[in-house]
């Protein structure tokens, strides 16, 4: 994704972000998104738990996709201006840094979409869940990846 250029001396992003890898996250993302969209509205889970109407839903939806491939990137410029090299552990970045930028991503789309759905009321056990959530899933994931020769390391 930085097209091999360095900043301060140091590569941008590294080999490990490509535009592939990019699009290919955030268009899965958005698919799955759209498949939780629609189990909503087949189950009428209204009450918080879905995106939103058409067309709003498919905003949130791509906001939170792209925002999570636009946090991940971030992550990685992070990484490189602090010394970690490509594959190794980063603890908190490499599991927040997605949920940084979708967020990031989401307030600039909708803030009162991410204030109703993680902030007001009881919402808030909703956010510190998907932050409990969001580490494990990630490690799941990447455990996955390695095993079946995708990922380098299991981290």
């Amino acid at each position: 994704m930085d097209f091999r250029k360095s900043w301060r001396g140091k590569r941008i992003l590294g080999d490990g972000k490509t535009w592939r890898g990019f699009f290919g996250g955030a268009l899965t993302g958005f698919v799955f998104g759209l498949i939780q969209i629609a189990l909503s509205e087949q189950f009428d889970f209204t009450d918080g738990w879905s995106y939103g109407n058409w067309p709003r839903s498919l905003w949130i939806v791509g906001a939170l996709a792209f925002g999570s491939m636009i946090g991940d990137s971030a992550g990685s410029f992070v990484k490189r201006r602090v010394g970690v090299n490509r594959g190794e552990k980063a603890p908190f970045l490499d599991q927040y840094n997605f949920v940084v930028g979708a967020f990031a991503v989401v307030t600039l789309v909708n803030t009162h979409w991410l204030k109703f759905h993680y902030i007001d009321g009881n919402q808030i056990y909703g956010l510190l869940a998907f932050l409990i959530v969001v580490p494990l899933l990630h490690r799941g994931v990447n455990i996955i990846g390695y095993k079946m020769g995708k990922k380098d390391v299991p981290w």
